[in-house]
C-alpha cells in the first residue's frame, strides 16, 4: 500500500503562488479516528485570507510570521477508508461529508478525523462535489439567521451577498422557514438569486436598498461590506442585523446595540459551536438536500493540481456560490448552478 500523498501545502504568506502540490506521507488513524479518501474540497473566502496573512488581524489565527497550519481545505466529502479501533459511528465504504476542524487540511488525497468530530453520512442524491459545496454556507448561514436572527414564518428579510457561499445558502434558509426575501447582489447574478427563491432581487450596482424606504425584520450581510448604522433605517422597529465579517466597528455596534435601543447587531462565532451541534445541523442539512429544499450552488471545479488557479479566481471576489476542488474527478462529478 502507497505509505504517500499528494497534499497542497504553504510555508508562507502570499500570493496563490505560495500553494505548492507536495507528496507527504499518508496519515495513520488514531483509534477514536477515520481516514477518509477526500474526492472534493472547496476554496471558501476564508481560506484565501489565511493564505494571503491579511488582513494582519487573521494572523492572530494562523501564525504571526509564517502559517501555523499548512495545509488549507475545509469543506470536503470523501469515502472512510480505514478506522481506529473505538470508532462506532462509521464503517469503511461509508461515504461521508463535513469539515476537516480547526486545523484543516481537507486539501489533500486523505485525512484523519475523529469519530466525533463535524462528519456525516453524504446525503444519498448527491456528488461529492456538491456534498462538499453545501457545507459551509449552511453551517454559517442556519446558526446566524435561526439563533441569533430568530427567523420567523412571515417575517421580511434582506440577505446582502445573496449569490455567495453563505448568502445563496442563507436565501434558501430564509425561504424554508416561511420569510419573504429579499436578495442582494450584482445584475450578473440576480437571475441565480431569483432561482433559488428569493422573492426579490436588488442589483447594488443600480440601487442603494438603504434608499428605498423598506424595512426588513432581520438585515444578514453574508460579505461585511455593510455596517449596523448604515442599514439602521432600513430595519423595523425590533429588527436585527446580523454580520458575517468581523471588524472593530462591528464589535462596536454589537455592543452599542446590546446596552440601547430596540434595533440589535449580533454575530455568531458559527465555526466554534460545539461539535456535537454543528452535526446536528449537518444531518439536518443532509435531510433538506434529499428532500430537494436546499441545493448546492457552484461556480466552478478544478482539479487539485490547479488549485492555485482556483484560488486566484476566489481572490477576485466574483465567485457565486462555491468553487470545488475535485480530488478524485472520475467520481467528483456535479452540477453546476
Amino acid at each position: 500500500m502507497n505509505s504517500t500523498m499528494k497534499a497542497v501545502m504553504y510555508t508562507q504568506y502570499g500570493s496563490a503562488d505560495v500553494l505548492q502540490l507536495s507528496e507527504v506521507e499518508k496519515p495513520i488513524p488514531a483509534d477514536n479516528e477515520v481516514l477518509i479518501k477526500i474526492h472534493a474540497t472547496t476554496v471558501t473566502a476564508t481560506e484565501a485570507v489565511f493564505r494571503q496573512g491579511k488582513p494582519y488581524i487573521s494572523r492572530l489565527f494562523t501564525g504571526l510570521r509564517k502559517p501555523r497550519i499548512q495545509t488549507l481545505g475545509e469543506e470536503l466529502a470523501g469515502e472512510v477508508v480505514a478506522v481506529g479501533k473505538d470508532v462506532t459511528a462509521f464503517e469503511i465504504g461509508d461515504q461521508v461529508f463535513g469539515t476537516a476542524g480547526p486545523n484543516f487540511g481537507a486539501n489533500a488525497e486523505y485525512l484523519c478525523i475523529p469519530e466525533d468530530e463535524v462528519i456525516a453520512c453524504m446525503p444519498s442524491n448527491l456528488s461529492y462535489g456538491d456534498a462538499a459545496a453545501s457545507v459551509d454556507g449552511f453551517l454559517t448561514a442556519l446558526p446566524f439567521l435561526r439563533d441569533k436572527g430568530h427567523i420567523q414564518r412571515g417575517q421580511s428579510v434582506l440577505i446582502n451577498g445573496a449569490s455567495g457561499s453563505i448568502g445563496s445558502a442563507a436565501v434558501q434558509i430564509a425561504k424554508h422557514h416561511g420569510a419573504a426575501v429579499t436578495g442582494v447582489c450584482s445584475g450578473a447574478n440576480v437571475e441565480l438569486v431569483k432561482s433559488l427563491g428569493a422573492d426579490h432581487v436588488i442589483d447594488y450596482t443600480e440601487e442603494d436598498f438603504t434608499q428605498n424606504g423598506r424595512t426588513y425584520d432581520i438585515i444578514f450581510d453574508t460579505v461585511g461590506k455593510i455596517t449596523f448604522s448604515h442599514s439602521r433605517k432600513s430595519l423595523k422597529p425590533e429588527g436585527i442585523f446580523l454580520e458575517a465579517g468581523m471588524s472593530m466597528g462591528t464589535m462596536g455596534a454589537v455592543l452599542m446595540t446590546s446596552l440601547f435601543g430596540r434595533k440589535k447587531a449580533k454575530i455568531a462565532a458559527t465555526g466554534l459551536r460545539p461539535p456535537r451541534e454543528r452535526v446536528k445541523d449537518l444531518n439536518l442539512l443532509k435531510e433538506l438536500m434529499e428532500a430537494g429544499t436546499i441545493i448546492p450552488v457552484i461556480d466552478r471545479c478544478y482539479p487539485l493540481e490547479h488549485i492555485a488557479e482556483a484560488h486566484r479566481y476566489v481572490d477576485t471576489g466574483r465567485k457565486k456560490g462555491n468553487v470545488v476542488i475535485a480530488i478524485m474527478p472520475h467520481n467528483s462529478q456535479m452540477t453546476e448552478r
